[in-house]
């Protein structure tokens, strides 16, 4: 334990992330502070807002440092401390890095974990994890559900969208509609998923894809769970119900966008509509993680929601396994194996 494998990145993408743009190193680990604790990282997660972290832009975090390591959520040990609270053998889960190794702190971002309470440590990087919590209080505190409403999830076949669709169902929703990429995911999301009708979007015009949404749900949609954005979300709002809520989770076909972004055109329907657009992020309800977790255990515990994990081995591949989440190659939450 002298050396710490390290997923570096060293130049901006431009458009989709090559090779080129980032660098495998092995380090030297760090002597600890008083305070400090050493974690091994045994998963790390992929997520789409990793591509948003290596841009210098505006964003609500800042860009991840050319030089430093991709930053992510891991799950790990503990192996040396010098934090009472952190004891060598405890797990934990945090906001860490593609490394093998991360130097964490008391009051920082890591949070100690009880694995053999899930069936597998990666649970907290899915199901229990950001994934689930952004799901949970996405749709039931920004889409503000209510009985009966009809919902259209775009990216419905991934991470967040297929736990969005069966937390709908739960609450009540009359139909749920999911929008994704190919047969095979769509006939997850019915077989598997729970959704009510499955529109796959590739090779459809913005046009084609409002007639299916229409088709669907003929007097329009109550909430719209949006992870894609461009012609997608157009679509979606050509399909308002009157006071429709729309959650902006993620826009994934904007990131990998050499140029101008495409953007929204039909936003004037929110005003034909009187429906509200809101943006969500799943910092804003750290504090309430414990509530959320509860809830979605129990969910799965009595077999009402079920989640899927796509997990790839070695750091050597973490730039392959980073882009299927924009070829949609993943079938689950995608994961990345360190240990």
């Amino acid at each position: 334990m002298t050396e710490n494998r390290r997923f570096l990145l060293v130049r901006r993408p431009d458009g989709a992330p090559v090779a080129e743009d980032f660098s495998l190193v092995s380090e030297a680990l760090p002597e600890l502070a008083e305070g400090q604790f050493l974690i091994r990282n045994h998963f790390a997660s992929l997520d789409p807002a990793m591509r948003g972290w290596m841009d210098d832009a505006p964003s609500y975090m800042p860009p991840i440092p050319l030089g430093t390591p991709v930053r992510a959520s891991t799950v790990g040990e503990v192996v040396a401390s010098k934090a009472a609270d952190f004891p060598v053998g405890q797990w934990v889960s945090g906001l860490n890095a593609i490394e093998e190794y991360s130097v964490s702190a008391a009051g920082g971002f890591s949070a100690a974990i009880d694995p053999a309470i899930v069936p597998s440590p990666t649970n907290f990087l899915s199901v229990l994890g950001a994934v689930g919590m952004t799901a949970y209080f996405g749709y039931l505190e920004v889409c503000k559900p209510q009985p009966g409403d009809v919902v259209l999830v775009t990216g419905a076949a991934g991470a967040v969208g297929s736990l969005v669709g069966q937390i709908a169902k739960i609450k009540g929703a009359s139909k749920v509609i999911g929008i994704a990429g190919g047969p095979e995911k769509c006939k997850r999301l019915t077989e598997r998923y729970g959704f009510d009708v499955a529109i796959d979007y590739r090779g459809k015009t913005v046009d084609q894809l409002s007639a299916e949404i229409a088709a669907a749900a003929p007097e329009g949609v109550n909430v719209i769970f949006e992870n894609v954005g461009g012609d997608i979300l157009d679509a979606g709002l050509n399909n308002l119900a009157m006071y429709a809520r729309i959650g902006v989770c993620g826009l994934i076909s904007e990131y990998n966008n050499a140029g101008e972004k495409t953007g929204a055109r039909n936003v004037w329907q929110l005003i034909v509509k009187r429906a509200s657009m809101t943006g969500l992020l799943v910092a804003d309800y750290v504090p309430r993680f414990g509530e959320g977790i509860a809830a979605m255990a129990g969910w799965v515990t009595e077999g009402k929601l079920v989640f899927d994990e796509h997990v790839d081995e070695g750091i050597d591949n973490a730039l392959p396994a980073f882009l299927r989440l924009f070829s949609g190659s993943n079938d689950g939450k995608m994961i990345l194996k360190l240990s």
